[in-house]
């Protein structure tokens, strides 16, 4: 059973409970996606059925910030906890080197994906990559083809929200892979071209601002969270 957050239903899982189920659909035999919404994605979910459907529709819903979980006991439905979208990737990379399966990664500029894989091979010295594309692509046909060849099980698609969402969905019967995730910049963090907050400000919730004050041109995207605490407080408030 889901929690319903905002019109969006995300799995109540923790992190190895995620891993586990993540696995299981890699012993499995249909092709699946996953996806990684943050309160500022739910916040244009709710405003955007299509977007709303297509994130309700994958075989794996992650709360990817802070914003979620709160909102989540806001709301009277608690979350387990945050299942950050870059730490599923690692934690899921770390747990193919072991069983085998094989990587692609889909996104970001030219030659981010390679640099990414590379030092996640570092790393990870039994993970398998199948292969790398950019996310600069006019053609998705040609995109497919290239994993269908690369036997990849696993895609990572770094494409940014909506586009990577539609990705999936509109390739899900068309590619033979097990499991594709939705991950909008993790390759830049694993290429080390964008840094991640210390560790005392993810377990203070602050990563938020962090980001915001490595980027202040975040500003704009950064307001959609308030805008989402006071939709949630409002959506309490009817259930109340």
């Amino acid at each position: 059973m889901r929690i319903n957050v905002c019109g969006v239903g995300f799995d109540n899982v923790t992190m190895t409970e995620a891993i586990d189920r993540a696995m299981k659909i890699l012993g499995g035999s249909q092709t699946c996606y996953a996806v990684t919404p943050n309160a500022e994605i739910v916040w244009e979910a709710m405003h955007d059925e299509s977007l709303r459907s297509l994130i309700n529709d994958a075989s794996l819903v992650l709360p990817d910030g802070a914003g979620i979980v709160l909102g989540a006991k806001m709301l009277g439905t608690p979350l387990k906890e945050k299942v950050a979208g870059i730490e599923f990737a690692a934690r899921l990379m770390e747990a193919m080197s072991h069983s085998g399966h094989k990587l692609y990664m889909l996104g970001s500029k030219p030659g981010v994906a390679e640099i990414a894989a590379e030092k996640c091979l570092e790393k990870y010295p039994g993970l398998q990559i199948a292969g790398t594309g950019d996310g600069y692509f006019k053609d998705e046909a040609l995109v497919v083809g290239a994993i269908n060849s690369s036997g990849a099980d696993v895609v990572f698609v770094c494409l940014g929200a909506p586009k990577q969402e539609k990705f999936m969905r509109n390739h899900q019967q068309d590619l033979n892979v097990k499991l594709m995730i939705g991950l909008g910049g993790s390759l830049d963090g694993f290429a080390g071209n964008v840094k991640r907050a210390p560790q005392w400000m993810i377990r203070c919730n602050l990563e938020w601002f962090y980001r915001l004050l490595k980027d202040p041109r975040r500003l704009g995207r950064m307001m959609r969270l308030p805008k989402f605490i006071l939709a949630v407080r409002k959506e309490a408030r009817k259930k109340a």
